[in-house]
C-alpha cells in the first residue's frame, strides 16, 4: 500500500487508487498518516476535526469514520485500535513524505562531502515526489493549516538545498531565472536572496547582484 500526502491525499492499493469518501474520513486518514505508526486518540482526532466546536458524540462519529476507512482500505489491520488510540501501520517506503525526507538527508550528506552534482540530483528526485499543494483539499479543516505550513517549509528548504548544491556544482547562470521566480514568490526567504546574489555575481552581473541585495 502507498500513502501520498505531498499533494492531494491519495492511497494506492494493489487495485489502484482507494476511494476514501468525503472530507471527514479523508481528514482522519491524513492525521493518521502524519502520525504514521503512532497511536492517535479518538479525542485528539475529534479536536483536530472540529476544534473546540466538536459536537456531542464526536468520538463516536470518529469511530464510524475509522470503521469505514478500514473497509475502504480493505483491511482491518492497517488501522489498529490500541489502548492509546488508533494506529495507522505504514511500512518502510510506503509513505511519500518519508521517502522525500530520506532523499533530502542523503542530498545533505552528499553536499557535505563535496559531491555537489550528486547532491543536486538526489534532492531533485526528492522534489519530484511532490504532486502539488499538500493536503489542499483539506485546507479548511482545523488541523490542516499548521501541517500544511510544515510540509511547505520542508519543500522550500529542499529547493534551497538543491540550489545550494547547483551553485556548488558551478551551475550559476542556469539557476538565475529560477531564483528570480522563487525570490518573487518568497520575498522573505533570506537564503534565496543570498543565493540569487551569488549566482548573479558569479555570472558577471555585479550590478544586478547589488540590486538583488536591496
Amino acid at each position: 500500500m502507498e500513502f501520498r500526502i505531498l499533494g492531494p491525499l491519495e492511497v494506492r492499493g494493489e487495485h489502484g487508487l482507494v476511494t476514501l469518501g468525503r472530507a471527514k474520513p479523508r481528514a482522519i486518514l491524513a492525521i493518521l498518516v502524519l502520525h504514521a505508526n503512532e497511536p492517535v486518540s479518538a479525542e485528539r482526532l475529534a479536536l483536530s476535526l472540529w476544534g473546540d466546536d466538536a459536537p456531542t458524540g464526536a468520538t463516536k462519529t470518529v469511530q464510524v469514520h475509522v470503521s469505514r476507512l478500514r473497509k475502504a482500505l480493505g483491511s482491518t489491520e492497517v488501522i489498529s485500535t490500541t489502548p492509546a488510540g488508533y494506529r495507522l501501520r505504514v511500512d518502510p517506503g510506503e509513505l511519500d513524505l518519508e521517502r522525500f525526507e530520506h532523499l533530502v538527508e542523503e542530498g545533505r550528506r552528499e553536499l557535505a562531502v563535496g559531491r555537489a552534482a550528486s547532491a543536486a540530483e538526489v534532492v531533485r528526485e526528492a522534489l519530484s515526489l511532490w504532486r502539488g499543494a499538500p493536503l489542499a483539499e483539506l485546507s479548511n479543516e482545523p488541523f490542516a493549516a499548521v501541517e500544511i505550513a510544515r510540509l511547505e517549509e520542508q519543500r522550500i528548504a529542499a529547493l534551497e538545498l538543491r540550489i545550494e548544491a547547483g551553485l556548488a556544482a558551478g551551475r550559476d547562470a542556469e539557476l538565475i531565472g529560477e531564483l528570480q521566480h522563487l525570490v518573487a514568490d518568497h520575498p522573505l526567504r533570506e537564503r534565496l536572496h543570498a543565493q540569487l546574489m551569488l549566482a548573479l555575481y558569479r555570472a558577471g552581473r555585479q550590478a544586478d547582484a547589488l540590486d538583488a541585495s536591496g
